[in-house]
């Protein structure tokens, strides 16, 4: 089984940074794939960023594409999520997930490929 805790979240103006960080521990190695996903109020989750572990290939949707990086540190079993130019509109609650396979993060299908969610954090882009 596989726990998986997010922090960095925070406020920040438009244009500003955060750095979020996802701590992935337990012993099954089946889930090879962790996404980030966002959730504004009203909105669907949808998918931002993943990476494949083994060999940290990574998929960004176009709205962030070029502004956010999703990494790995395999040593202390923590995927990060670098937001930079950060707009209203990524206004959301962010999640991390783990699934066995990475799939293509802007289909609608992509929230079922990940049976293992995080708690959470706010991020909120405000002047």
């Amino acid at each position: 089984q596989v726990q998986l805790v997010e922090s960095g979240g925070g406020s920040v103006q438009p244009g500003g940074s955060l750095s979020l960080s996802c701590v992935v521990s337990g012993s099954d190695t089946s889930r090879r794939c962790i996404g980030w996903f966002r959730q504004a109020p009203g909105k669907e989750r949808e998918g931002v960023a993943n990476i494949y572990r083994p060999n940290a290939v990574t998929e960004y949707v176009d709205s962030v594409k070029g502004r956010f990086i999703i990494s790995q540190d395999n040593a202390k079993n923590t995927v990060y999520l670098q937001m930079n130019s950060l707009k209203a509109e990524d206004t959301a609650m962010y999640y991390c997930a783990a699934g066995p396979w990475c799939p293509v993060m802007t289909s609608t299908l992509a929230v079922r490929i990940f049976d293992t969610w995080g708690q959470g954090t706010q991020v909120t882009v405000s002047s």
